[in-house]
């Protein structure tokens, strides 16, 4: 048994995956452009991510772009069974690197063609349309042109399952109405965690909610508090905002993303921390602490 067996499954749509996956993000060059710096490096997590029992992984062909698809598919493929691999459109990059909205039926239409092309699928398992009203925070706009374009291509077999990311409470109200959402990927941690309300609401719902960036956006006075409680148990400040978030809700997956080997393993690593009640009360403190 894997370690991280230890923490459960849940369902992404018809697939019953680990609670604790891989995001393949940081495997592009700086800023998620271009090549890694080490091609070999980028391989070997990605095998030992599936040697050590992930079975869900996050990617897209805007990782790079095209890198992070063609590296998955140079490592893994063919794909080992049980594998789900989850993209992202919506976005396209600019020659400088910039993240460029990319809507329209065509550029959309090509993403998908792009991912399975680079993925060397027939089908993609999910996709997540990234709401790009504004590029790295959530705001209002309607999904329903775009999520009808991806509707269109479920029907002609090319995708299995629909996502929404970096999307408001409305949007996934929205997207519910036109078809069935199969997770939600925002970003939620320890210091922000203005989707609370949301998270319970999709877990009742039986719907998967990804948060991204576990230890982004924290102020010095609450990477502070953070640390100090990992010290105390010994372990990794990520260590610790993983594990709380495996606490938080069932429906709440992980894809804590990494281009070392040893630093995925500790990622990983976080499904044996257990948190005890006074822990817990500690670390809800962090999201109340203003900077200084």
């Amino acid at each position: 048994m894997s370690s991280i067996d230890q923490v459960g499954t849940f369902s992404l749509g018809d697939r019953r995956v680990k609670r604790l996956g891989y995001g393949a993000m940081q495997l592009a060059g700086p800023g998620v452009f271009g090549p890694p710096k080490d091609r070999g490096a980028a391989l070997a997590v990605l095998r030992e991510a599936v040697a050590r029992g992930v079975d869900h992984i996050d990617t897209s062909d805007f990782y790079g772009p095209h890198v992070t698809n063609q590296l998955i598919r140079e490592a893994l493929h063919p794909y080992r069974a049980g594998l789900t691999l989850v993209t992202k459109v919506g976005a396209r990059r600019g020659a400088d690197g910039s993240w460029i909205p990319a809507f329209s039926r065509e550029e959309l239409t090509q993403a998908v063609h792009d991912n399975l092309h680079n993925l060397g699928l027939e089908v993609l398992d999910v996709v997540n349309l990234r709401c790009m009203f504004s590029v790295h925070h959530p705001a209002e706009g309607s999904l329903e042109a775009p999520l009808r374009v991806l509707v269109d291509l479920q029907r002609q077999g090319l995708v299995r399952h629909i996502g929404l990311s970096n999307v408001t409470r409305a949007q996934v109200a929205e997207g519910r109405r036109i078809c069935a959402i199969a997770c939600v990927q925002n970003q939620y941690n320890l210091a922000h965690r203005g989707d609370d309300a949301l998270i319970d609401e999709l877990a009742r719902e039986g719907i998967a909610y990804v948060p991204f960036f576990p230890l982004g956006g924290f102020t010095p006075l609450q990477s502070s508090t953070l640390s100090e409680v990992a010290a105390r148990l010994g372990a990794t400040p990520m260590q610790v905002a993983l594990a709380w978030l495996l606490r938080r809700s069932p429906n709440i997956l992980l894809i804590p993303g990494t281009s070392s080997v040893a630093h995925l393993r500790e990622n990983l690593a976080a499904a044996e921390l257990r948190l005890p009640d006074d822990v817990l009360q500690a670390l809800d403190t962090v999201a109340g602490i203003a900077s200084a």
